[in-house]
């Protein structure tokens, strides 16, 4: 993994359910894990969807492996990165060699 090719702040966060004052439980976002990473593949696609062209803008984030790192799934777990928000849809392993890790997000429409 070339080092110098790590060159963006990413933030991970963790979906959690939080409990106010009065005892209502409604979810929130925390930040989890802030590292270096290599984004890759930002353009994305376009497809027809009902007679109407849809963007879904995806993009391909890699960083070195750590326990924090490892731990993160497809589920819970979201990337800011630059302000934007991304859902991770997939997770690359690099054949468990706990190297790298590299994953797929398509940014969030809000």
């Amino acid at each position: 993994m070339n080092i110098a090719m790590l060159n963006e702040k990413v933030t991970f966060q963790k979906n959690e359910v939080v409990t106010d004052r009065i005892g209502n439980h409604t979810n929130a976002w925390s930040d989890y894990y802030t590292c270096s990473a290599t984004i890759s593949g930002e353009n994305g696609r376009e497809e027809a969807d009902a007679g109407q062209t849809v963007e879904h803008p995806d993009m391909n984030v890699t960083i070195r492996w750590c326990q924090k790192a490892a731990a993160i799934t497809e589920d819970g777990y979201r990337i800011v990165f630059h302000g934007e928000l991304y859902n991770i849809i997939g997770i690359d392993h690099f054949s468990y060699k706990k190297e790298a890790l590299k994953y797929r997000c398509r940014k969030v429409g809000r």
